[in-house]
């Protein structure tokens, strides 16, 4: 699974190398410890009000957790961070978005948390053993492509004018662990290949033309190493999650 990620890089930098023509009025600062329900960025293409054959690539702010159109509740968002990309086209809270509502998440790297089963283990209390966080990013500091959807949500309770009456929301895609990170973790974000970006993003591109694309795609060597379990905790946030656990930490 995804449930953590860092996303520090400037936003002007990420509108580069993700060939984006518009950005949010809003900008995010940097976060080295994104969690489920914040807000976060994400790439997509969306059809031109005057001219729907125009889909230029805009960059938005929506928040990690999807809710389906039709969810009563929006706190469903909480348990959607994650959608697996064996099942993605056919569940019935991602097949409509997965049809035409994919996009891509940047990210720096993600956060895994290994379970150690080796004789000798670090164990905690009760004798559970201790899980050991990873940070897992590209080698060359290329942003991860990781593969996405999204979904506008109406509330009920606000008026038409109300611009908080639309909530725009997104999941990451993930799918088997490739060699280099499956010995943390059997998951892993799935990311996007820069030649299929286009095809990607193209919301006229339906599900079956879109599903080839479902596989694990890196671009690049990822490079996985200890953290200190400081990650754990939400509350923190800040450039020294990223530093290499030192022996004896």
């Amino acid at each position: 699974m995804c449930g953590r990620y860092a996303a520090a890089k400037d936003p002007a930098a990420l509108v580069e190398e993700f060939e984006v023509v518009a950005a949010p009025a809003e900008s995010l600062g940097p976060d080295y410890n994104v969690a489920p329900t914040k807000k976060v960025y994400i790439v997509l293409d969306r059809p031109d009000r005057e001219d729907a054959s125009l889909h230029p690539r805009s960059m938005e702010i929506a928040r990690w957790g999807l809710v389906p159109s039709w969810a009563k509740d929006p706190s469903i968002g909480s348990r959607m961070i994650n959608a697996r990309a064996e099942t993605v086209a056919e569940k019935p809270a991602f097949r409509r978005a997965f049809a035409k509502r994919r996009c891509i998440v940047p990210a720096d790297g993600y956060f895994e948390w290994y379970l150690p089963t080796e004789p000798g283990a670090p164990v905690g209390k009760g004798g559970k053993p201790l899980k050991q966080p990873f940070y897992i990013h590209p080698v060359d500091g290329s942003s991860l492509a990781m593969a996405g959807l999204y979904e506008w949500w109406r509330d009920p309770t606000r008026a038409d004018d109300d611009p908080q009456a639309w909530r725009l929301t997104c999941t990451v895609i993930t799918t088997e662990a490739s060699d280099e990170v499956g010995r943390i973790h059997d998951r892993m974000p799935m990311t996007v290949a820069r030649d299929d970006w286009p095809a990607w993003l193209d919301p006229r591109i339906g599900p079956d033309a879109a599903s080839p694309l479902l596989a694990p795609a890196m671009t690049a060597a990822l490079a996985a190493y200890p953290v200190s379990t400081l990650v754990n905790n939400v509350r923190n946030n800040g450039p020294e999650l990223l530093d290499p656990l030192r022996e004896g930490e």
